[in-house]
Formats: C-alpha cells, sequence, structure tokens
C-alpha cells in the first residue's frame, strides 16, 4: 500500500509538471523566443514587431511597471498596428509633453491579472457572447469571439483581433494584436 501511495504521488507530480509546461510553452513573437520565465519587458524587447510598442512603453515611463510582479495580461499592438495611425501621431505622442495622453493609450491596453484566451473566451461565453474588461487605464474593452478568434472592441468603435494569443510571461500573459485601441 505504501507503495502504491508513493507510485501515486509521483504520477501526480509528473502529470502537474507536464500540465504546467504545456502551458507555459516558449512562443515565437516577432522572430523572437518569448519564454515564459522572463517578464514582459523582458521578452518585449526582443520581437522585431514590438519596437514601437517597446519604444512607446519606454517614453511613457512604463518599464519599471510592466517589469513587476503583476500580473498583467496586455493586449499588445505590432509596429502594423501603429502604422494604421494617422501619419504622424506616435512621433507625437513619444515628445515628453505627451507623456499623459500616451501614457492613458498604453495602459488602455493592460487589464490586471493573468487572463488566458481560454479565460477570454469563458468570459465571453458567461456574458452572454460579450465580455467587458477594465483597463489600467479605468476604460473597457469589449471582447467577442469571432470563429476562433477573440476581438475587442474599444470605447471609440474601434476593432482588433488577437492574432498571437497566449504568449505567458514571469508577470502575465501577452496577446499580441492588430490594431492600436483608444481609449
Amino acid at each position: 500500500m505504501k507503495t502504491l501511495k508513493i507510485a501515486f504521488a509521483i504520477l501526480s507530480l509528473v502529470a502537474v509538471s507536464q500540465v504546467s509546461f504545456a502551458q507555459e510553452k516558449t512562443v515565437t513573437v516577432g522572430g523572437a523566443p518569448m519564454y515564459p520565465s522572463k517578464n514582459i519587458i523582458e521578452n518585449a524587447v526582443n520581437s522585431k514587431d514590438h519596437t514601437t510598442l517597446v519604444a512607446a512603453v519606454k517614453a511613457a515611463g512604463l518599464v519599471e511597471t510592466l517589469s513587476g510582479p503583476g500580473p498583467f495580461t496586455v493586449f499588445a499592438p505590432t509596429n502594423k498596428a501603429f502604422d494604421k495611425l494617422p501619419k504622424g501621431t506616435v512621433e507625437t505622442l513619444v515628445k515628453p509633453e505627451n507623456k499623459q495622453t500616451l501614457t492613458g493609450i498604453l495602459t488602455y491596453h493592460v487589464v490586471s491579472g493573468r487572463m488566458s484566451a481560454q479565460d477570454l473566451m469563458d468570459a465571453i461565453k458567461a456574458g452572454g457572447g460579450k465580455a467587458t474588461l477594465k483597463t489600467v487605464a479605468g476604460g473597457t474593452l469589449t471582447a467577442m469571439q469571432k470563429g476562433k478568434k477573440i476581438e475587442l472592441t474599444d470605447a471609440k468603435g474601434g476593432m482588433a483581433t488577437v492574432t498571437i494569443p497566449d504568449v505567458f510571461q514571469s508577470n502575465g500573459v501577452i496577446h499580441v494584436i492588430d490594431t492600436v485601441l483608444m481609449p
């Protein structure tokens, strides 16, 4: 009986570690591996698809915050998403005199807690097809499911699609999106 309990304990430990490993796989974003053992900033700086976002985070003074313990759910717009904004918008926003506005836009892309794509889908289902997410900026995003993808609608009616879900970090999760969200 004692041997059976030990064998069960070992099998349970292996099963738990395999589930954890499966949830924490390394994903490639912008040509760079995103390691689950690193924080949001440590990973984001390596993505060629997120150089504009990283520059904006630095200009807004949010590096320390997003390197902190969190957990955070970050909807991370790609460079192409920033390119959709009117010409000159990014250059204007990263100026020191616009730091407050930039901070508001960036924190509108962050939700407290660690929400996986499955958590988002569950919230959408529980909400009858829509989930309202409270952002760190104090605004709301509306999440909906379209096919197998998650779409977000911002306060101005703009829509973004999650193109790469579940990029797990040590202090949260990133979901790559194709459009900048506006509060």
